[in-house]
């Protein structure tokens, strides 16, 4: 029967109270919360209680229990009802929104699209809602990898936002757009997009933590937009700005004034998670600086803080990661890339867990295995990794990163020439590259100055290194620094002029101790070991040999360690899943679910 409006406040409380005492227990008691909610219906409620009361059960079984049918069911009638209602905006956009978020749950995207649009369409009187739901369909949106719909809405909202006078959310909108152009490689928008949000970050005034929250997204954008040039050198201030700018931001006190204007009550990230993200941007920085100890350091420091803080929104985090993965693996030697990609073996599996559409990380896995395969002398086997790595990606940078290291792969081969020509040609640093990296085109300077000399053409090898030299010193790419000078070296060494030669190995030495990188001194001692004995200097001579004899065997000792762990056998996998269960060399099988 009908309830009685006298009594209706009181039984339907009471249900409320008891359904969210029995969620909230410990442990929660999710079925005796549902009979609670489901006793609503029971007695006839009016339909603004019907509609709240079918978006409470919805809401509790989608993300409470596995019976998705039945929570479909409640959503999708607590959206159909409230949108009868008038002045029942709250539960019409929440029901929206979770709606939207269950569809594409369930992978059915082209549901949510709809209910979002149309939420959207009737909600711009109610400035919260309305933002709120233009992000959830942007975001939509980007997972599919229409980066241009999602500019769109992302433009759309940003000039809502300064209609409703919210200069902050107008912010939020436009250094979201700002992230995806910097994803789509658009840097003619991507300028005048960042010059624009420093103006507002730094004239807006409002609340400590959400200022200094903007200034961090800004300041990551900026710096990740230099790392992504290859301009290692000219981020370090802005590096530098981001690094105090988070030492700031923790230090601030929670502030629980809210905003008056409904349009601003959004926040971009909670300050542990951005502390993370600095931590990442740093080990970019370190790792293209060659600074590989530091890089280390902050990579171990956000593996702690992400194990601490289990929460869906760091999985963006960790699909940065392990982008930035890819290139801290080239510093590593063969013991410490085998134990890093079980890291990030590990970061694979809850991607697939998780049920996140995107490719990153196996691209990662695959081009890590590329780069241990060279470290251990398997060059079949890194062909095979960076032929497929070069399957998953359409991003220019990271295409021409794998063509630079599949060269260096056919160069050592020495037997691929028709192969080697055909990527050289359209890696030309000197003619038409494909990017505007300076870090990549440094790089194809060197690689042709490698194949320069074992083609015996000194002359030309010496020009490419030169240029590798100059592009390198000026943004401090120390490690290409440092191999460009030892092969400078090594070309004077075959040309007898022992003066040159050891100005250029002394100092590569010297900086390859700093990374530090145990390759690039075990071919300079050795160089220095041959220097010194043809100069006469016997004592030099022998302190070289010392140190080339340490180098070696230290190497060696890596790279048996290395080949006896299971891991090692994934050098022959290059698609689908990582196998669950390697065979060891010489040992029983592993797990890669032991390693959680």
């Amino acid at each position: 029967m009908a309830a009685n409006p006298v009594t209706l406040e009181r039984w339907y409380l009471a249900l409320l109270g008891f359904a969210e005492h029995f969620r909230t227990s410990s442990p929660p008691k999710i079925r005796l919360c549902v009979h609670c909610l489901q006793a609503v219906f029971q007695f006839k409620p009016p339909p603004r209680v019907e509609a709240r009361s079918h978006l409470q059960l919805g809401s509790v079984l989608y993300r409470h229990t596995k019976n998705s049918e039945l929570a479909q069911t409640h959503l999708e009638k607590a959206w159909f009802i409230s949108q009868q209602i008038s002045q029942f905006e709250d539960v019409k956009f929440e029901a929206a929104s979770i709606l939207s978020e269950f569809y594409c749950q369930q992978n059915l995207v082209d549901c949510a699209k709809p209910v979002l649009r149309k939420a959207i369409q009737i909600s711009q009187q109610t400035p919260y809602w309305h933002c709120r739901l233009l992000f959830q369909l942007a975001q939509l949106h980007a997972l599919e990898k229409d980066l241009v719909s999602a500019c769109d809405l992302l433009g759309v909202g940003a000039e809502y936002a300064r209609v409703m006078g919210s200069e902050y959310t107008r912010a939020l909108f436009l250094l979201s757009k700002g992230m995806l152009l910097l994803m789509e490689r658009k840097l003619s928008e991507v300028h005048p997009l960042l010059t624009l949000c420093g103006t507002i970050v730094e004239n807006w005034q409002g609340n400590s933590i959400q200022k200094e929250s903007l200034r961090v997204f800004f300041l990551v954008l900026q710096v990740t937009h230099y790392l992504d040039a290859g301009q290692v050198k000219s981020v370090k201030s802005c590096l530098k700005q981001l690094q105090q700018c988070i030492q700031t931001i923790s230090t601030l006190q929670d502030d629980e004034i809210l905003p008056t204007n409904p349009a601003a009550l959004f926040h971009w990230l909670p300050k542990e998670h951005m502390c993370v993200l600095v931590y990442l941007v740093t080990v970019m920085h370190s790792m293209q600086a060659g600074y590989l100890e530091k890089a280390q350091k902050y990579t171990d420091k956000a593996l702690m803080q992400l194990e601490k803080l289990k929460s869906m929104c760091l999985l963006i985090l960790i699909f940065f990661f392990v982008y930035l993965s890819a290139d801290f693996f080239f510093y590593l030697n063969s013991l410490l890339k085998i134990k890093h990609f079980q890291q990030t073996s590990r970061l694979a599996y809850v991607s697939v867990f998780f049920l996140i559409p995107d490719t990153s990380c196996l691209f990662s896995l695959l081009y890590q295995k590329g780069l241990y395969c060279i470290s251990v002398n398997c060059m079949d086997n890194a062909e095979a990794q960076f032929t497929a790595a070069l399957q998953l990606t359409t991003h220019q940078e990271l295409w021409t990163f794998i063509v630079t290291n599949l060269a260096s792969v056919y160069i050592r081969e020495g037997n691929r020439h028709q192969e080697l020509f055909s990527l050289l040609e359209r890696i030309n640093p000197d003619h038409n590259f494909p990017v505007s990296s300076h870090c990549l085109r440094a790089a194809s300077f060197y690689i042709r100055g490698l194949l320069s000399f074992f083609q015996g053409c000194y002359n030309e090898a010496k020009r490419f290194l030169r240029e590798t030299l100059k592009m390198s010193n000026a943004e401090d790419l120390n490690r290409l620094t440092a191999c460009s000078l030892v092969l400078l070296g090594h070309i004077f060494s075959v040309l007898d002029n022992h003066r040159e030669s050891n100005n250029m190995v002394v100092p590569a030495m010297q900086l390859a101790s700093k990374i530090p990188d145990m390759s690039v001194q075990l071919w300079s001692s050795a160089l220095l070991k041959d220097l010194n004995q043809a100069c006469g200097n016997t004592i030099d001579a022998h302190e070289a040999a010392q140190m080339h004899q340490n180098f070696s065997q230290q190497l060696l000792q890596d790279h048996i360690a290395a080949c006896s762990l299971p891991e090692h056998n994934l050098i022959s996998w290059t698609a689908g899943l990582p196998p669950v269960q390697f065979q060891p060399q010489n040992g029983p099988a592993a797990s890669l679910a032991n390693l959680f």
